[in-house]
């Protein structure tokens, strides 16, 4: 009896560890790759890369050693797609109330949605099918400029899957329905104005606790923590130039449609632009400039760019890829395109991933051809060195339903 007892006891913890992902996973190559490392090194071909404890462990190795080897036979490999600006994982339908959980009239500095996150939303396996390994999900806030907290996931499915908390603080800058834009922006100068003296006269020996509010703004104003904010039209953006050089906040925009005008000083002051490469048509005043041709433009005036979808993002993530090859088309670079949906997202947010580099998070997905032409598809994806599905809701209702069964059919003549 204590021989059972002990084996069971074993058992639990063999379980315990294979839940938690303790135990080592198997590592793996991929060999006679084409591989866009979203570097320097540019694009590598007959290349291989080894992954191994959810890590890329060796690219190009003289010789190849993993558990299981993959022979590419030529594909393309890129690193996961990072995508941005969305609520993935925080709303199922949008018309529906009860599954928006990315917003409250009450949010501010420290409303933090990643606490909502479901990992097990019937939108992420969509995304994946667009080779999106990871993804900064915002905040939409409430009735404050300052909308709360956004957070890095990765898009693995799993209930435990990776969560980077506090990846950047989303404020909503600009025009107003009622009121007036310079009351928003003064709010953020005196925010930030009054944090910066609270922590310049703090006494070493104050024992008082900081609130959440603190911590954040103590990172914001540090540098550590990116401010970013949606923002359109080009007289704001240079007031936001302003901001940033006085406070020395690590600023990013977002939406950015104006951007163009001011691409000069942009580059200068080192600003990332968060914009929708198919944002195309004025939807305000404050966005009269909004043009396929920014991202190019952008790109070739020095300024930091990053893609990510427009319209209703959290359920059109898996369009980012045909973005990207939009923004190509219109006059930006490939290399530059790939970096604006990988590394340069990975830069800004702090995140360990998106190229194909030594120590990064193994993230990995081979294509059947070009990822950024629509006939592609992807073939295989890991996400920290897991294979993961692409099958969708969309796939198994599509089989459902085109499969004689004895299930009734869903619609009938």
């Amino acid at each position: 009896m204590k021989n059972l007892s002990r084996s069971f006891s074993l058992s639990l913890v063999a379980a315990g560890l294979l839940a938690s992902g303790a135990v080592d996973a198997q590592s793996l190559a991929i060999i006679n790759a084409t591989i866009h490392t979203s570097t320097e090194q540019g694009v590598l071909k007959g290349a291989s890369i080894v992954m191994d404890n959810g890590k890329i462990t060796a690219i190009n190795p003289a010789e190849v050693n993993a558990d299981e080897i993959i022979d590419a036979n030529g594909k393309i490999v890129t690193p996961g797609f990072i995508a941005s600006n969305n609520q993935l994982g925080l709303v199922e339908v949008g018309a529906v109330a009860g599954s928006r959980d990315a917003g409250d009239d009450k949010a501010g500095i420290d409303f933090d949605v990643s606490l909502a996150y479901n990992a097990h939303s019937s939108l992420i396996p969509y995304a994946r099918k667009g080779g999106v390994t990871r993804d900064v999900i915002t905040p939409y806030g409430g009735d404050s400029i300052f909308a709360g907290l956004a957070s890095v996931v990765d898009l693995s499915g799993r209930l435990d899957s990776d969560v980077q908390k506090q990846a950047a603080l989303v404020v909503h800058l600009g025009e107003r329905r009622k009121g007036s834009r310079a009351f928003t922006l003064q709010t953020l100068i005196n925010k930030l104005d009054a944090h910066q003296t609270k922590l310049s006269k703090k006494d070493k020996k104050d024992d008082d606790k900081p609130s959440t509010e603190d911590k954040v703004m103590a990172k914001v104003l540090s540098g550590d923590m990116p401010l970013v904010i949606s923002v359109s039209r080009a007289a704001d953006i240079i007031e936001l130039i302003k901001v940033k050089e006085q406070f020395g906040v690590n600023l990013v925009l977002s939406g950015a449609q104006d951007a163009v005008v001011v691409k000069e000083h942009i580059a200068k002051a080192n600003i990332p632009v968060i914009i929708s490469a198919m944002d195309n048509l004025p939807g305000s005043f404050d966005s009269l400039h909004a043009n396929l041709n920014n991202a190019g433009l952008l790109e070739k005036a020095g300024v930091k760019v990053l893609l990510t979808v427009g319209g209703d993002a959290s359920h059109n993530i898996y369009q980012l890829r045909y973005d990207a090859g939009n923004a190509v088309s219109y006059g930006m670079s490939q290399q530059g395109a790939l970096k604006a949906v990988t590394s340069n997202v990975a830069d800004v947010f702090g995140i360990n991933a998106g190229s194909i580099e030594v120590g990064k998070a193994a993230d990995v997905v081979m294509w059947t051809n070009d990822p950024f032409e629509i006939s592609s598809n992807v073939s295989r994806m890991f996400i920290n060195g897991t294979e993961v599905s692409t099958q969708s809701r969309q796939d198994k209702l599509r089989d459902r339903y085109t499969t004689d069964s004895n299930m009734p059919r869903a619609y009938t003549k």
